[in-house]
């Protein structure tokens, strides 16, 4: 599907992604690997360069990561990072050891060889460094490139091979020239025009979509978020008569979803939406329930039967779409050659292609988050629903905390309503990851004009977050604060607290259940 392809082999950075990310930044297609795989296969995949990545291990300890050392004789241009850097130059040749001073955080680097990887980079620059471990010592084959106070080899060439190494991380944003240097690793040692353009992943999914469905029809569920939004809008372009959107109203969306998924799909790409109100039905199983697992369970397995009801009465379906993600493909050990631990199962459409018979097809799954926006805006989405911060799978239930009624859920929707209008109004919205609201199981005293009340406690959680791996709580302006909490106590009944949620992932999750 690329022509220029390159391979980030992990070996257990946390960083690994982020190299990925960084490499197509620079417009050039980049999957992570095994750390193990094997040569012959890299040769098949005929990749444009490797990129070995950090890793929390000592390369001379038993039972480390270690690589195919046949990759180092294909002739690909390969650059080593940090635990990567080590291995290659062992590989080859080096020691690597101890070091006397270990490095973590920011370091002064000085160049001593600006060519290839550091051209256009200043002599004098701060780098991110995070070893106990380091290259002592290189044989005659190699060029260092760079140094630190305390690092002799903080950067080195093979003078006979196309092996690169950087003992610092040029991928994270606290080494401030890490792009200029993976931008010349790719392009003057790779040969890599930067083609990999969103553009041409349209015109190249469209393609592979019409090839592999045909003329067949295609169900795609969609649950109001970017994800399902952007899976069904690059269906409706490669086959609008064919595609059957599927969405389940479970009485537990946010304000006006329904209304917005019904009007972008079935009156802006003009798609056959199907929407199942089956709201009661959801809200009639979830009654007495207070158990957060119980909640997701009994929504996992309602949202089943409604799904499959819904698709096995449409004629002719086939294939069954889902907004897949590559982050969920890597985590879940599918992607080529991934990583084979399994971290998390995707939750969209659960195992339903199994159990309906039809066959999967997800045609995001090479995307992160942000190219999944990118992609939904040169699809014509509008900017309300490609930048809506996430929703999860079981809606407000797990934000409406104990049992779930009706009424508990309407003082929530106007709540939260409330709380992104304000962030809309102040600018906030677009610098913060996700926010919302949450009802809690908790009264307390309150007075209102001269009465006593004794009402429930709204919650406020706002995050910032790359990954959504980590996360840490939004420092929003107080004004903006004690504005959306006078609006909240004034205009909602049956709310007379608001608080607002300080607490970092970890420890605390982002969701409250």
């Amino acid at each position: 599907m690329n022509e220029e392809l390159v391979l980030v082999f992990d070996f257990g950075s946390q960083f690994a992604q982020l190299i990925a990310r960084r490499v197509r930044e620079l417009n050039v297609f980049c999957q992570i690997v095994r750390h193990d795989l094997l040569a012959e296969r890299v040769r098949e995949l005929n990749p444009k360069g490797i990129i070995l990545s950090g890793g929390p291990s000592s390369v001379y300890e038993a039972g480390a990561p270690q690589c195919d050392p046949g990759i180092f004789e294909l002739g690909i241009p390969i650059l080593g990072i940090c635990y990567g850097m080590q291995l290659g130059c062992v590989a080859l040749g080096g020691q690597v050891g101890s070091a006397e001073a270990r490095e973590y955080g920011r370091a002064a680097l000085t160049v001593t060889d600006t060519n290839t990887l550091f051209q256009d980079v200043p002599k004098e620059t701060t780098v991110w460094m995070s070893h106990g471990d380091q290259v002592q010592s290189v044989s005659g084959d190699f060029t260092p490139l760079a140094i630190t106070e305390t690092c002799p080899v903080a950067a080195v060439k093979h003078n006979n091979r196309p092996f690169f190494g950087l003992q610092f991380h040029p991928e994270v944003s606290h080494t401030p020239h890490g792009g200029v240097m993976l931008a010349n690793f790719l392009r003057d040692v790779c040969g890599c025009q930067g083609l990999w353009k969103m553009q041409s992943f349209i015109s190249q999914t469209v393609a592979d979509l019409r090839a592999r469905v045909g003329n067949k029809r295609v169900i795609c569920g969609l649950s109001g978020g970017v994800d399902s939004a952007v899976c069904a809008a690059i269906l409706a372009k490669a086959f609008r008569e064919q595609v059957t959107c599927i969405y389940v109203d479970n009485g537990l969306m946010r304000e006006g979803e329904t209304d917005l998924v019904r009007h972008t799909f079935r009156d802006w790409f003009k798609v056959d939406l199907h929407v199942v109100d089956a709201s009661e039905r959801f809200l009639t199983a979830l009654q007495g329930v207070t158990d957060p697992q119980e909640k997701r369970r009994i929504i996992g397995s309602e949202f089943i039967a409604v799904f499959k009801q819904e698709a096995l009465s449409i004629p002719d379906a086939h294939f069954l779409a889902q907004g897949t993600l590559y982050p969920d493909v890597i985590e879940s050990g599918g992607a080529v050659d991934g990583p084979a631990a399994t971290i998390k199962l995707h939750h969209n459409v659960g195992g339903l292609p199994k159990e309906l018979g039809f066959e999967l097809i997800e045609p995001l799954r090479d995307l992160f988050k942000d190219e999944v926006r990118r992609l939904g805006l040169e699809l014509g989405l509008p900017e309300s629903v490609v930048w809506r911060h996430p929703f999860p799978g079981p809606g407000l239930a797990v934000r409406c905390l104990g049992e779930i009624t009706p009424e508990k859920l309407a003082i929530l929707r106007k709540a939260d309503l409330i709380f992104i209008e304000e962030l809309h109004k102040s600018g906030w919205y677009r610098k913060t990851s996700q926010a919302f609201a949450v009802l809690l199981p908790v009264q307390s005293v309150g007075v209102m004009g001269d009465g006593r009340t004794y009402e429930s406690t709204i919650c406020l959680r706002c995050v910032q977050t790359d990954d959504f791996m980590t996360a840490d709580w939004s420092r929003l302006p107080e004004d903006l604060l004690s504005r959306v909490a006078t609006s909240i106590i004034n205009r909602v009944k049956g709310i007379n607290r608001v608080v607002y949620d300080i607490s970092s992932k970890p420890p605390a999750t982002i969701e409250w259940e």
